[in-house]
């Protein structure tokens, strides 16, 4: 019992000096804060004095860039209205300029265009005819046969060649094109050229190349080649007939591009040649031959001319042996007609001179053998 008592003594103790730790603190606590509110009094009076000055300053500093401003902003309109005027009428009279140049270039170009779109219709359209013509196979032969004509009559005269004849007497097949070559007893001899253009078998090459199949481009030129020696053997059964023609023909391939595939495999040239004695030509190597056959034909021509001249001169030379005959006997003539008339002026002054000793006298009149001289005179 007496720890139990001495326990709530101390207990009570404890609760005394906790009331009376607690009242000192909430006096302190008071004090503090109303030292506190005075302070924040104080502060709150300083403050309010500081934001009145800085308002007053704050607001005349404002005043004096609103004024700066103002000016500043009227120097720049200002400034920028003669810039304004300055660079338009620049802008203006380089635009002006510019839009006249741009108009001029433009105005070009559109001319440029509408010329250019008016070649390109003309050329889509004959695109378009060289499409319907290469995809017909008759309007296909026609334009290598066109072709083959326009080369020819561009090179030779129209009595060097003929056009769609038969060259072989009772046949009915008509080549192409037939250049004349005359024969030495003067006869023609004809050389027939035929146009040729297997344009499938040439087009499935060409495709095949550009697609890198090589399986499929060397079986496209064993086609082309096998349908080329199909041809030159048609050209050769149909035109060929010696002493008609020549003892070869001409195969026209109408495209570079088919005529240097057929090049490229030697032992075709070689075997048309041989077997069916047909010579391959391009545009290009036909015209060589054309114009090579052209000299020839002015070579005869030249000699042939020759000839007559050598004729010409003889029949002159003959002309001119008697003209000198003729000219040596009008000069002998002219000689004699000297001599005659050179005798009758000997006799007529000797005649004069007898008529005037008629004129003497009488006495003349005795002298007979006189008048017969006179007489004989008269009669030589």
């Amino acid at each position: 019992m007496t720890q139990e008592h001495g326990l709530v003594n101390l207990g009570n103790r404890l609760l005394d000096e906790l009331d009376a730790q607690h009242d000192e603190a909430a006096k302190s606590l008071y004090e503090t804060n109303q030292s506190l509110m005075t302070t924040l009094s104080q502060m709150g009076q300083g403050q309010s004095t500081l934001l009145e000055s800085m308002q007053r300053q704050v607001l005349l500093s404002t005043r004096n860039q609103e004024e700066k401003i103002n000016d500043l902003r009227l120097e720049n309109e200002r400034q920028l209205t003669e810039m304004r005027k300055t660079v338009d009428d620049r802008l203006s009279e380089s635009l002006d300029k510019k839009l006249d140049q741009s108009f001029a270039q433009v105005s070009e170009r559109l001319e440029s265009v509408y010329k250019g779109l008016g070649e390109m219709h003309t050329l889509a359209s004959g695109v378009g005819d060289l499409k319907k013509v290469l995809t017909n196979v008759k309007t296909r032969g026609i334009w290598g046969e066109m072709q083959l004509g326009n080369l020819i009559r561009q090179t030779l005269a129209p009595g060097q060649y003929e056009e769609n004849v038969a060259v072989v007497p009772g046949s009915a097949e008509r080549v192409e094109f037939a250049v004349c070559l005359p024969d030495q007893s003067g006869n023609t001899v004809y050389l027939p050229v035929d146009s040729k253009f297997p344009q499938e078998d040439y087009i499935r090459l060409t495709d095949a190349a550009q697609q890198g199949d090589a399986a499929g481009a060397e079986a496209a030129r064993k086609a082309l080649i096998q349908r080329l020696k199909q041809e030159a053997k048609k050209i050769s059964e149909k035109y060929i007939s010696p002493p008609y023609t020549t003892d070869f023909a001409i195969m026209f391939l109408p495209v570079e591009g088919l005529y240097s595939e057929a090049l490229q495999t030697p032992e075709l040239v070689e075997t048309l040649q041989r077997e069916q004695r047909i010579v391959i030509a391009g545009p290009g190597t036909f015209s060589a031959m054309l114009n090579a056959l052209q000299m020839g034909f002015r070579t005869l021509a030249i000699e042939k001319r020759s000839g007559e001249v050598w004729l010409l001169l003889g029949e002159i030379k003959k002309d001119f042996t008697r003209f000198a005959e003729t000219l040596e006997n009008t000069r002998r003539r002219l000689d004699q007609a000297g001599e005659s008339i050179d005798s009758a002026v000997t006799k007529s002054r000797s005649i004069q001179r007898k008529l005037s000793a008629l004129e003497t006298g009488p006495a003349a009149l005795d002298n007979p053998p006189e008048t017969l001289t006179i007489q004989e005179d008269v009669d030589q």
